[in-house]
């Protein structure tokens, strides 16, 4: 048989192998990082035996699926080490997951910290004991009696939910026995670089009705010092977690009365109308046309919209005159009704129409998450309806549109193209039409981006913004989706040049993607300090003492007849103290007036980039501010 590796290269075999033999074959070094295969596409064991010609790649842990068959060795460590410590407790599904793994234990009651400690050294010594790990299949039958002697209800239930053609796998290390499809490592020794994280509860397969378990969180890495860098950038996280700054610079506040639901504070509201001021600045100039439309219509809209189908679970509704109505989850229904209020021609497209609209989601109590993951947010919407023709310079419009924006507040980003679902409505001709499309405007533009199968909008296919903040995590917010579907369903027209009516095809886009969520991943990434143009408090006027309030006075009424936000802190606290609740409060400026300032009509000026910076006259420092508000400069914040 001959073997196709990832260069192009080839092996030939005369009889068959397993992964794990072909790569000592190839090098002993890579055999020993090997953590998967994969063999024409298909993410394999490394006990897979290939026995034909194969295209065949070995995954390390460089690799996201090797990566993945890493960590979910460590999720099996970890049970392994609970049973040990806790055999009553029963197990349920422990995956790798981005960064890490988890797995769920059904415990009566919740593990502490003190238990995490002592099931990680217990994990030490699995390692230590380099157990190897095996794969073994049983018959659907034999897998439930097995589980089922062994007390583990929760392996029963998932056997006996796959069919009756699925081939039930285990793997065992040692006395430990898991039901797992795999891959996984050959041996436990592999795995020295890992950390227990925390613990949360979780519901059985997501579902509130069922039992709440208790969930470990871990991560590893195959160096120390690899995973000493990525708790230290958790540490960094903790310091800059949005709900945290949020509370301390009085930005936003979530109370009991309303779970998921924030509630904005006057320095909050300031920083949301500059980003919703500059995204109005962004789109006049683009050409777009703002509208408002209502947060409640009637069942018949959705589902003529296909929401009331496809969408009915995430849906707040209510009774209104003995009819049935929703409270929008998405701004596009009603987008399309505006569309309808009049005839168009083809002269009038594109129409690129946008909307500042609130929506609301149902949301699982588990899953709400400050300020990322709410119940109601602002959707800064945007739909383009288009001639056939136009598609690909529109798209390649939106695209830099939302590079422009991405760019003001320093992100990186990358781009994802993703494909029909499973649960979606439309013909093939038009799916494939419209996912040609969007290839089409990345390709021809010789934009980078990866295919994510299978992820896209039961409407159409779309484009994903997925943007990179200072610590390297990232956050989905932009996208572009194309839609034949709803002009079909809303039966949008236009009259072409040939007098007959045609179907427009539309564009849905976000660039924030949620006003809330972008302001959550806004905090974090600047830790609170906000460039200038951005900051809710932009200058703090700070007298050494109140026999400088009155000139103090002056400075701040100069500052203000510029549009500068700044706040005057004549309280009776020495001046030192006053400066440090400033720099805690992330105020880009802090202008400090006494006696020398007064008579020289200046201001000593102390800066969170450079600290203190001496004293200027208030002119020079009013153009200076005015030119880093205007070009939306970013000046690092100085360090703590």
């Amino acid at each position: 048989m001959i073997i196709t590796l990832k260069d192009g290269s080839k092996k030939e075999y005369e009889s068959s192998m397993s992964v794990i033999d072909i790569a000592n074959d190839i090098s002993a070094g890579l055999a020993r990082m090997a953590c998967a295969g994969e063999v024409d596409g298909e993410v394999v064991d490394l006990r897979h035996v290939v026995d034909k010609d194969v295209t065949l790649n070995i995954l390390t842990f460089n690799d996201d699926s090797g990566k993945g068959a890493f960590r979910h060795t460590t999720a099996h460590i970890l049970s392994q080490a609970v049973k040990r410590l806790f055999p009553e407790v029963k197990l349920a599904i422990g995956p790798s997951i981005e960064n890490g793994y988890y797995y769920d234990f059904d415990k009566e009651t919740p593990f502490t910290n003190e238990d995490l400690e002592a099931i990680e050294k217990e994990m030490k010594k699995i390692v230590k004991e380099n157990l190897q790990i095996k794969r073994f299949e049983l018959p659907r039958d034999e897998a439930i009696s097995f589980m089922k002697e062994k007390g583990e209800d929760y392996k029963v239930e998932l056997i006996e939910d796959l069919g009756k053609d699925e081939v039930i796998s285990f793997y065992e290390q040692g006395e430990f026995v898991d039901l797992c499809a795999g891959p996984h490592l050959m041996t436990t020794k592999s795995v020295k670089a890992f950390k227990l994280l925390s613990v949360a509860g979780a519901y059985w397969r997501g579902d509130e009705k069922n039992k709440m378990l208790s969930r470990i969180y871990g991560t590893s890495f195959t160096k120390k010092a690899e995973l000493d860098a990525y708790i230290q950038k958790l540490e960094e996280a903790k310091k800059r977690d949005h709900r945290k700054l949020g509370k301390e610079l009085e930005l936003f506040a979530m109370f009991d009365e309303g779970p998921g639901f924030p509630f904005f504070l006057p320095k909050g509201m300031v920083l949301r109308n500059t980003l919703i001021d500059y995204w109005r600045e962004v789109h006049n100039r683009a050409n777009y046309q703002e509208i408002a439309t209502p947060i409640i219509l009637n069942k018949e809209l959705w589902l003529r919209s296909g929401h009331w189908d496809h969408y009915r679970e995430n849906m707040y509704t209510t009774v209104i005159d003995e009819l049935d109505y929703a409270v929008k989850p998405m701004n596009c229904p009603g987008g399309m009704l505006v569309y309808k209020n009049k005839m168009h021609s083809y002269r009038d497209l594109p129409l690129r129409v946008g909307e500042l609209g609130l929506v609301h989601r149902h949301e699982m109590s588990g899953a709400l998450h400050g300020l990322m993951r709410v119940r109601n947010f602002t959707q800064d919407d945007a739909h383009i309806f288009m001639l056939p023709e136009q598609i690909k310079d529109e798209i390649v419009g939106v695209i830099n549109l939302i590079d422009e924006v991405y760019k003001v507040f320093g992100f990186k980003y990358h781009m994802e193209l993703s494909t029909r679902p499973e649960d979606s409505m439309g013909s093939d001709e038009d799916w494939d039409m419209a996912t040609e499309a969007l290839r089409q405007a990345l390709d021809e533009n010789g934009l980078d981006y990866v295919v994510n199968e299978g992820d896209g909008a039961f409407y159409g296919p779309k484009i994903d913004f997925h943007l990179e903040d200072c610590l390297g995590r990232t956050w989905q917010c932009g996208t572009i989706q194309l839609d034949f579907q709803l002009p079909e369903r809303f039966e949008l027209e236009y009259t072409g040049k040939d007098g007959e009516k045609h179907r427009p095809v539309m564009i849905h886009r976000v660039v924030f993607g949620s006003i809330e969520r972008f302001i959550g991943i806004l905090i974090e990434h600047f830790a609170g300090a906000f460039p200038a143009w951005l900051a809710p408090v932009q200058v703090k006027v700070l007298p050494i003492s109140d026999k400088y309030n009155d000139y103090a006075t002056k400075v701040v009424d100069g500052l203000k007849a510029k549009g500068i936000r700044v706040e005057f802190d004549d309280r009776a606290e020495k001046i030192g103290y006053k400066i440090r609740e400033g720099r805690m409060e992330r105020v880009p400026y802090l202008l400090i007036v006494g006696q020398k300032e007064q008579d020289e009509n200046k201001v000593a000026v102390r800066s969170r980039a450079k600290g203190d910076e001496g004293a200027i006259s208030l002119d020079e420092f009013i153009a200076r501010l005015e030119k880093e508000i205007e070009s939306k400069e970013i000046i690092e914040a100085e360090e703590k």
